[in-house]
């Protein structure tokens, strides 16, 4: 762990990295690098941060509205957004942690953790590290035990959810996602204060 200082409009922080951060207008530079890391390597998943990129401001504002219920898109409930930085304040990942599951969509194949690693940071030991942070955020939400899904052929994050305490439920197909999804349940209780 590295100890970290900075400014921004005039105030000094100092963090202790790597953490999970709610995102902020502080790191836009490093959000940059992750949407392209994102989008040279895994073009696929770049269209969800795309708004970062368009209005930065404006795409933090939602994220934080997101949290508190504010402005929600149709279908969409209350998520805090978290940011994973590494010991040079990179974003190395994003957390999306759902705190409730309202639909069935919700329920049978999205759940309530989705987690993303910039693919120049795939097979470090973030992820486990991320998640694991995660589940205590959950837990502070009042979730005591969290769906976390993914893809069947998705095999390093069907190893992160496992490494983090995930137990395997069941397989369903997604006709969402047009592809088979496999669910798993993590305890937060087990990860408190981490």
């Amino acid at each position: 762990m590295v100890l970290v200082s900075f400014e921004f409009e005039s105030k000094t922080y100092t963090r202790l990295l790597p953490m999970l951060i709610s995102p902020d207008v502080v790191h836009e530079d490093a959000f940059i690098e992750f949407y392209n890391d994102i989008q040279t390597h895994d073009p696929l998943g770049c269209d969800f941060y795309s708004e970062g990129i368009e209005d930065f401001q404006a795409y933090i504002k939602s994220l934080l509205d997101e949290e508190q219920g504010i402005n929600l898109k149709p279908g969409y409930v209350p998520c805090s957004h978290r940011w994973y930085l590494d010991e040079k304040s990179n974003i190395v990942g994003t957390l999306r942690i759902r705190h409730r599951l309202d639909s069935e969509f919700h329920k049978q194949e999205l759940g309530h953790i989705g987690f993303d690693i910039a693919p120049s940071y795939r097979g470090m030991g973030y992820a486990v590290k991320m998640l694991l942070s995660g589940l205590d955020v959950a837990r502070q939400l009042g979730i005591s035990e969290v769906l976390v899904t993914t893809s069947e052929d998705n095999k390093a994050s069907q190893s992160v959810i496992k490494k983090s305490g995930g137990m395997f439920e069941s397989k369903i197909f997604s006709p969402v996602f047009n592809d088979v999804v496999e669910r798993y349940w993590i305890k937060t209780s087990e990860f408190a204060g981490l």
